[in-house]
């Protein structure tokens, strides 16, 4: 039936051994790529949820608020921490810059702060 295999005892012996070397490395292999699937899964499951709004923050002792983004804004800067929809309001209403691109005080329904209080 499996005539092709060597006929003496030693080369089946080397062969086994080698076949054996080869599934370990295969079984090896194939833990590792379950084990980065489970974990990919896993953080896809447990990624925290993007903030609805963010302050970037200035550098410096306090770092002071800058300016208030909506949380999807590509022109956030590294400096940021998120906030509440209240704070963001109220930031905003204290007279802290908006955000050009995602318009925070737009979204948030302050408009003409400035004209409205003077």
């Amino acid at each position: 039936m499996f005539d092709d295999l060597p006929p003496d005892l030693d080369r089946l012996h080397t062969l086994r051994v080698w076949h054996a070397l080869w599934l370990h490395r295969i079984d090896a292999k194939i833990a590792r790529l379950e084990r980065r699937k489970a974990e990919e899964e896993h953080g896809r499951k447990n990624r925290p949820k993007l903030a609805e709004w963010v302050v970037e923050v200035g550098i410096g002792t306090g770092k002071p608020p800058v300016q208030v983004h909506a949380g999807t804004c590509h022109m956030i800067g590294s400096r940021r921490r998120p906030i509440s929809h209240d704070e963001a309001r109220r930031l905003l209403a204290d007279g802290l810059r908006a955000c050009t691109h995602c318009q925070p005080d737009t979204q948030l329904h302050i408009i003409d702060l400035l004209i409205v209080s003077e």
